[in-house]
Formats: C-alpha cells, structure tokens, sequence
C-alpha cells in the first residue's frame, strides 16, 4: 500500500487530497465505503470506534456517524450523498452535527468560530489491476491549513484501519 496526500485542493480552497493503493478489488472497497457493518469497522482515527452508522446509500440520501473518542468523548457529523457512480466514485457533503442528525457548527464541539460547517468528501476507486485498486479521496472546504491538516492525518489512520480490515488483521 502506498500513500501520498496534500493539505491543498484548489488554489483558493484549503482541503486535501490523500491517495492510497489497497490490495483489494474496487467493489469490495465500495462495500466498505456503502455498507454500515463494513464501514463502522474502520472509519476514525486509531482508538476511535462508531457506535452509531446510519447510511442511505442513494442519490440525496444521508448519513449519520456517531464516534466515541478513546478519552470517552463523542460526536456526530452527517451529509447527503451528491454523486453515485457505483464501483467508481460517490461525493457527499459532511457536516458536524448533533445525535439527531441535525446540523451544529464546530463551536459545539470546541472548534473556532471560523470552522466550516459542511465540506464535501468524494472518493474515486480506479482498478490498477492484479486485484489492486487506488483510492483518491478529496475534502474541501476547510477554514484552514491546519484543520485540512488534521483532517488529513485523521483519513490516513481510518485507511490504515481499512487496509487492515481488507487484509483480515482488524
């Protein structure tokens, strides 16, 4: 597995862009992304665990995440899923949200004022062949360099657990 990523979008856009090569054929990546007893096996950070997934896996559908912090903390986020094109590459926005899958901003969770409430997550699933698939997963907006950043770190460790659980050892 290889993996690079960017804390930049678009010139005027602060996001990131982290790619990763999976020993794994595209539709079983697709399964984990879809699937919520797939995806709440992997998605967060090392020490975070998801309770809570709700995934409507359609066009205007939604979704709501709730994550337990290892320091026994939570939180919520939802969105829409904007783009299916199934086995190849979805898009849905991601916001911060409360356990009812209403909208809150970053301060409800001790973030700054400036912290954008929605970003837009797409991922693309190209087969490389020989079983193995790149991912390329982009999120923009953030307020800043150092949020993408963080957010950057944090997509590196939840595919590490992903590589992990394609290869059985989660």
């Amino acid at each position: 597995m290889t993996a690079s990523d960017s804390p930049q979008v678009g010139a005027n856009e602060p996001g990131l862009t982290v790619e990763r090569v999976f020993d794994a054929p595209p539709a079983l990546i697709w399964r984990a992304w879809t699937e919520p007893e797939h995806f709440k096996r992997w998605y967060g950070p090392q020490g975070v665990t998801m309770p809570t997934c709700e995934i409507d896996f359609r066009l205007g559908g939604r979704h709501l995440f709730g994550l337990q912090m290892p320091d026994g903390n939570g939180y919520w986020t939802t969105g829409v899923y904007q783009e299916i094109s199934p086995i190849e590459r979805f898009a849905y926005t991601d916001a911060f949200a409360d356990a009812q899958g209403n909208v809150v901003p970053g301060t409800h969770y001790g973030m700054s004022d400036d912290a954008h409430t929605e970003t837009v997550v797409t991922v693309i699933l190209e087969d490389i062949g020989g079983g193995k698939t790149k991912l390329t997963l982009r999120q923009a907006v953030w307020a800043d360099a150092a949020m993408a950043q963080g957010a950057s770190d944090g997509w590196n460790q939840a595919l590490d657990k992903l590589a992990a659980e394609l290869a059985g050892k989660a």
